[in-house]
């Protein structure tokens, strides 16, 4: 009877599939979060001094592949003191009431030869879709992951009112991201 036990345990375990995991990596420094609008027909470009980003990734498994980023909004800058000083403040990110913003991974999928990340962003208490182009190269034990997408500012409240006129300020905003990755 135990013999018979151990094995059907056996069976068992050989039968089922192994769990299939993406691999964690950890941001090193040298990684960058930032941004490029435009104000008045000017492009500029912006970034923040402090975030997080929890990665699990490998373009091999995409489906257990997943990020998830808290972005300390209240440390944009942009080298421009009026626009450095305006941005945290209640007509854009209005870091008093919204100190973060986040986004989380939904599901990946591959587009032609590029990897898209589909998740959402939330930002300002307002939470949309948003899907960000990926390249990852994985080097020694470590890797780059370089990522791209663009955000309408106006879905999420930033800039509205007085500053909702796109001639003025951009509609679009392009998000970049470099990280350096080491595997954890």
């Amino acid at each position: 009877m135990i013999r018979r036990a151990i094995s059907l345990a056996l069976t068992l375990a050989l039968a089922t599939p192994l769990a299939v995991s993406a691999a964690d990596y950890s941001v090193q420094a040298g990684s960058t979060l930032g941004f490029t609008s435009n104000f008045q027909g000017s492009s500029f470009d912006g970034h923040f001094n402090k975030w997080t980003a929890a990665i699990s990734y490998d373009p091999a498994k995409l489906a257990s592949s997943k990020f998830d980023v808290t972005v300390n909004l209240a440390t944009v800058k942009t080298g421009d003191n009026d626009r450095d000083s305006a941005l945290p403040g209640p007509d854009f990110f209005n870091v008093a009431k919204y100190p973060q913003a986040h986004f989380v991974t939904t599901a990946f999928h591959q587009q032609g030869n590029q990897v898209i990340a589909d998740g959402t962003l939330t930002l300002r208490g307002v939470t949309r879709p948003v899907s960000l182009s990926v390249v990852f190269k994985p080097q020694g034990s470590g890797a780059t992951l370089d990522v791209t997408g663009t955000v309408k500012r106006l879905d999420f409240g930033v800039g509205g009112g007085q500053y909702a006129d796109t001639s003025v300020i951009g509609a679009d905003v392009k998000i970049t991201a470099h990280l350096v990755l080491a595997a954890k």
